[in-house]
């Protein structure tokens, strides 16, 4: 299982946008800038993230992005789920119906399959777990990790692109 690089940016730009000011949005193509990345990618990201809920668009000179929630309720499976899509990890094909003991009527019952029910319950309880994980967290997460001017540097430099 591997989600896509999207995921990652999507979580990191969605952090910045916890730090301005609800008045401020963020335009992609300051994100962009400072991410390193396209702003051909970064909007198609966006796009996800605003179908999804999770941020919403303002239009204007001054338009960009701001979160369309509070950060305490945008969780990474939120942003998972908005760029990667609902679709589970595991997808059984039913392969134990052309095994050994079903063809040969041994096992006659159709059941389910056990490992479909154990890779369902494992991502289940991965879902829950990053259910559990918000911008909110991260963003605390981070001001105990970063320096206090690193986060200011950061906080500047979107707010001079606003200007």
């Amino acid at each position: 299982m591997q989600y896509s690089i999207g995921v990652e940016y999507a979580l990191h730009c969605l952090v910045y946008l916890t730090d301005i000011p609800e008045d401020s949005p963020i335009g992609i193509k300051e994100l962009s800038s400072f991410q390193g990345i396209s702003e051909t990618y970064l909007s198609k990201i966006f796009t996800k993230l605003s179908k999804a809920g999770i941020v919403s668009s303002v239009p204007g000179v001054k338009g960009g992005y701001k979160l369309a929630k509070s950060p305490n309720e945008i969780s990474f499976w939120d942003v998972i789920e908005a760029v990667e899509g609902p679709k589970p990890i595991f997808q059984c094909k039913n392969i134990k119906d052309n095994g050994y003991l079903y063809r040969d009527k041994v096992c006659s019952a159709p059941s389910s399959c056990t490992i479909n029910l154990v890779m369902l319950s494992a991502e289940e309880k991965m879902r829950d777990y990053l259910r559990s994980k918000t911008l909110l967290w991260l963003n605390e997460e981070l001001n105990g990790v970063l320096s206090k001017q690193i986060r200011e540097d950061t906080r500047m430099y979107f707010s001079k692109s606003n200007e």
